[in-house]
């Protein structure tokens, strides 16, 4: 009988190994632009557990720089990025790098702002001008430069573009090294011995430009495309776990504000505005109208020369998003 007690032991221990393995998290490395809207987004994912809730073993990878996160998912240094540059992307799939888009994350909420008191009006008065923005081959260039050139005939060739940060850009204004700026409205919000005028938004003057009521995305869900094809249902949990954390965050402003005072180093009352424009700042969606905003952002961005390449419909990469539906 001793024979029957080790047979049923072992097999005891290997259902427990099975059942174990069965259940084990997914492995997934994510990336984001440690700075602008990214930032707050990205500390309350680090701080909270509704990716781990989805089963999913994340390794979080910051990128001081906006567009590293897309040669990163061309060298498979990490899977998938959420806040990827719009443009960045479009332009990273025409060059043949394997890689779709599968939500959209961040719409364009950005003013033109100069300094109080500033001779310059109106956005048609940039010309000639030093104008700082995100860097080139952002979103948030690529829109500016198609609503200047589009609404007010500046082209790109008509302006300097002086690239930084958030942090830097708000400081060149101060220091008058720049004429204007293109910033979030976060940063306007946050701003305090400076005093700005707003010329104009992104979401009017794209609105004028298309003549339709959509507002463009800076910020999208891009993931390689070796991996969704393989690991679907990890793509639609890594979304249900964004779109439970946004959802969250929407209805827990204090511990928001003390996420990113711990995690991003936010002073108090910087920390407080992202809090309070949360839901102006971040979007976890996927239906046929965002599909749709995204491919007029490419016919745009191409007829205005800011990028280059045909688009491909099947960039955009929908079934992770729906399964997304069904999980809690």
């Amino acid at each position: 009988m001793q024979w029957k007690k080790t047979l049923s032991v072992a097999l005891v221990a290997l259902s427990a190994v099975a059942g174990g393995a069965a259940h084990a998290a997914d492995k997934v490395r994510i990336g984001y632009w440690s700075s602008g809207v990214s930032l707050g987004y990205g500390a309350v994912l680090e701080a909270t557990e509704f990716l781990k809730q989805q089963d999913l073993d994340v390794e979080f990878v910051r990128f001081p720089d906006v567009n590293a996160p897309l040669r990163a998912l061309a060298s498979n240094s990490i899977d998938l990025a959420y806040g990827a540059p719009a443009a960045g992307v479009f332009s990273s799939a025409a060059e043949g790098v394997p890689i779709k888009i599968f939500a959209a994350t961040q719409p364009a909420d950005v003013q033109f702002v100069v300094p109080q008191g500033s001779p310059i009006k109106s956005l048609d008065e940039l010309r000639g001008k030093k104008v700082g923005m995100s860097p080139a081959g952002s979103s948030v260039a690529v829109i500016a430069g198609a609503v200047l050139a589009g609404n007010h005939n500046i082209k790109a060739g008509d302006f300097s573009l002086v690239g930084g940060n958030e942090s830097r850009l708000a400081q060149f204004l101060a220091q008058k090294q720049v004429d204007a700026a293109a910033l979030r409205s976060v940063t306007v919000a946050q701003l305090d011995e400076l005093k700005v005028t707003k010329l104009g938004s992104f979401a009017d003057e794209w609105r004028r430009l298309t003549k339709s009521d959509s507002v463009p995305y800076i910020g999208i869900g891009a993931v390689r495309t070796e991996f969704v094809q393989k690991h679907p249902e990890v793509v639609a949990r890594v979304i249900a776990g964004l779109r439970n954390a946004l959802g969250w965050a929407q209805g827990h402003e204090t511990e928001v504000v003390g996420i990113l005072q711990k995690s991003a180093n936010l002073p108090e009352n910087d920390a407080k505005v992202y809090a309070g424009l949360w839901n102006d700042m971040y979007r976890i969606s996927f239906e046929p109208a965002d599909i749709e905003t995204l491919k007029r952002q490419h016919q745009v961005f191409a007829e205005s020369g800011l990028i280059k390449g045909a688009l491909s419909e099947d960039l955009f990469v929908a079934g992770p998003w729906q399964q997304s539906k069904s999980i809690k």
